[in-house]
């Protein structure tokens, strides 16, 4: 039910859920109650710039275990000595992750992965005809028998299992449910979905996972590819239809376009519940994490990056801005306080609005000095924006003159004075003091 009509009311709602929503009524839905596995140190070490030694590998292991992360998945051991030696390096610092390591439906990988010390194991092989054909070879009467004795021998050694197909929206519906159901009866703790070249859209991946919880008992991890730009609508879509676990890497980086970002994945669900978002993730650590990760593989953050980005909170029309100030729920679905970022009114443009103005006067506490005179300064503003934007030096010096020639009663002449944004640049560094 939305909010009553009251627009002289000038408490600050809180958003309201969209009337379209279904308001929890699918009974399977996780959306209150998912666990993140995040793939930074497993898919993200697959992006095109990354190479994580020793060092940075603890570094954004820590990170992530500050943000709340339910899980961290880790390159297969197999992969190289350096990659079983980082493994069991992170196995030991005592995180309150869970540590996974992801490994090839193989004995030999099974192994090797029992000996690092992981909390449990993510088990993987391609059950699609191209993958079938064209990678691994195998039928899908092998990938069933070597399935059941990899996973036998990891839940002999006590530890977490989870089995995955690959290329799972191109295998057939019906050898997909035989062998998750085959690995269900057998214990695996998950099935995996994944969408490995980024093919599935919402609907599809809500068919899928909701047949898929109708046939196991166990949870379901869903691995997103982003390549048609539709992994976070699909990790969010999975939860609605049963999933449990989802997959994320920080700024979404991993084997060609990624996967869901971790902040931008948060950022859907805290839309959805607030209070389980906030009260099981540090969310103001995003930040600090993708800085970590932007730079170890020469990436700038996006300025539109979910959060973070230098976007994300920016205000620029005047009747957004006007609303923003009057109540920021107007034109934010996300409180910037919540993930220690701040909101900002962009005023020196062409699009700016008087009450923004107003707003910077009151912010600079330059007294006596009303509605009218924010009025002539916003046109001011509009006239040289149309020149080119001012940066809010520039403005902040028209305020400032403007402020200290009202009290001899020259502010008019003062606006009519400044024909090109230049004449503010050159006097930033001699502004006159309010």
């Amino acid at each position: 039910m939305s909010p009553p009509r009251d627009f002289n009311e000038t408490t600050v709602r809180e958003p309201f859920v969209s009337p379209y929503s279904n308001n929890g009524s699918d009974p399977y839905s996780n959306v209150s109650r998912f666990q993140i596995i995040d793939t930074t140190l497993r898919e993200g070490e697959q992006f095109a710039n990354a190479f994580f030694d020793t060092a940075k590998k603890i570094e954004i292991a820590r990170a992530l275990d500050d943000l709340g992360v339910d899980y961290i998945e880790l390159t297969s051991p197999a992969a190289s000595e350096q990659s079983f030696n980082d493994c069991r390096a992170i196995c030991k610092l005592g995180l309150k992750a869970k540590i996974l390591t992801h490994i090839r439906c193989h004995m030999d990988d099974a192994r090797r992965a029992v000996e690092t010390g992981a909390d449990g194991i993510n088990v993987v092989i391609g059950t699609s005809s191209y993958l079938r054909e064209f990678s691994h070879g195998k039928s899908m009467e092998y990938i069933a028998k070597t399935a059941t004795e990899v996973i036998t021998f990891i839940k002999s050694k006590g530890l977490e299992v989870r089995f995955s197909t690959e290329d799972s929206f191109r295998s057939d519906l019906v050898d997909l449910l035989s062998i998750y159901k085959t690995v269900d009866r057998i214990g695996v703790n998950r099935v995996g979905i994944a969408d490995t070249v980024g093919c599935a859209n919402p609907r599809q991946v809500y068919e899928l996972v909701k047949t898929l919880r109708s046939v196991v008992s166990c949870d379901i991890e869903c691995h997103f590819h982003n390549d048609t730009g539709c992994a976070i609508a699909n990790a969010y879509t999975a939860l609605e239809a049963g999933a449990t676990h989802i997959d994320t890497c920080i700024l979404g980086i991993g084997e060609r376009n990624g996967i869901p970002s971790l902040g931008g994945f948060l950022a859907r669900m805290y839309a959805s519940d607030r209070d389980y978002v906030l009260n099981k993730y540090n969310v103001k650590a995003i930040r600090d994490a993708e800085n970590l990760v932007a730079e170890a593989v020469d990436v700038t953050v996006p300025f539109n990056n979910y959060i973070t980005g230098y976007c994300a909170f920016t205000h620029k029309a005047g009747i957004h801005a006007k609303a923003i100030l009057n109540n920021p729920s107007t034109y934010e679905i996300l409180k910037p306080e919540d993930f220690g970022m701040t909101r900002y009114v962009s005023i020196g443009h062409r699009l700016t609005g008087w009450n923004a103005v107003k707003n910077r006067i009151e912010q600079l506490n330059l007294q006596n000095m009303g509605d009218e005179d924010a009025k002539r300064i916003t046109n001011k503003i509009k006239q040289l924006a149309d020149i080119r934007p001012l940066c809010l030096e520039e403005v902040d010096v028209m305020l400032r003159h403007y402020h200290t020639a009202k009290k001899d009663n020259a502010h008019d002449s003062i606006l009519e004075s400044i024909e090109t944004p230049d004449q503010l640049a050159t006097t930033i560094l001699v502004q006159p003091t309010a």
